[in-house]
């Protein structure tokens, strides 16, 4: 059975002090659930911070992107080798954020999420679709195109270490939300659609919702079968949100 997995995403949110502050708060509140995986994804200027509170606990670290490129001259990147010495898990590649603002690629992603992989990191790859996408029939042709080049090349192996994080683009940061029905319908799709490459791989794929989840709709997402936890943004900045999200299943 696979295993839920809560990820907060900071997004451009969180000083220093700020940081130390909710990591406090999510550690002495009820957060340690048996039943899920917690993970937060703070800036990068609060990684080597967030490690050391960390250490020892029950909640993962991740970084919101890394550089494609190992070094060099690639001036405000910041390198897989970079993230290792801040102790991060996890790394969230290609959020529609990225790829909206900063012209992200699938193809990019896809050089990214071997990276990660070959530096032993976990990759929560995201993929979805835009509202106009979705009036206009397309969610299904969108979300297998992103997977299919997102995961071009991954052997059964390379899935296995991955996860997916489905965040439709016109819920995120909206108020809207996909109904349980809708998000599971596109979670079975993304399942399906990695099971061409490996169907044990594709059982075993932690496939996450992101968009817009809170306290009052995180337990109808979650029971949903394919839906193995949640991304989760605005609500991951208020430690009593975030906790009641994770004991939501």
């Amino acid at each position: 059975m696979r295993k839920k997995i809560i990820a907060g995403n900071w997004k451009m949110n969180g000083t220093i002090p700020e940081t130390k502050a909710l990591l406090h708060e999510l550690l002495e509140g009820p957060s340690d659930n048996e039943n899920v995986k917690v993970v937060v994804c703070p800036p990068y200027t609060s990684l080597y911070l967030a490690n050391k509170i960390l250490q020892n606990s029950h909640i993962s670290l991740g970084a919101q992107d890394v550089s494609a490129h190992l070094k060099g001259a690639y001036t405000a990147e910041v390198s897989l080798e970079m993230l290792l010495t801040t102790g991060v898990r996890y790394v969230i590649l290609g959020h529609s954020e990225r790829r909206q603002y900063h012209a992200e690629t699938d193809q990019l992603v896809n050089t990214k999420a071997k990276l990660v992989i070959d530096g032993e990191l976990i990759p929560i790859i995201c993929v979805g679709e835009t509202l106009k996408q979705r009036e206009d029939g397309q969610t299904k042709q969108i979300v297998e195109t992103q997977i299919e080049n997102s995961l071009s090349g991954f052997s059964a192996d390379f899935i296995k270490k991955s996860v997916i994080a489905y965040e439709p683009i016109w819920a995120i940061g909206t108020g809207k939300t996909a109904t349980p029905q809708m998000a599971q319908e596109v979670h079975k799709l993304i399942r399906e659609k990695v099971a061409e490459t490996d169907k044990e791989a594709a059982e075993n794929l932690p496939i996450l919702y992101g968009g817009s989840v809170k306290p009052n709709n995180a337990h109808d997402l979650l029971i949903q079968p394919d839906i193995d936890g949640a991304l989760v943004g605005g609500a991951s900045l208020m430690a009593g949100d975030f906790i009641a999200i994770i004991n939501a299943i």
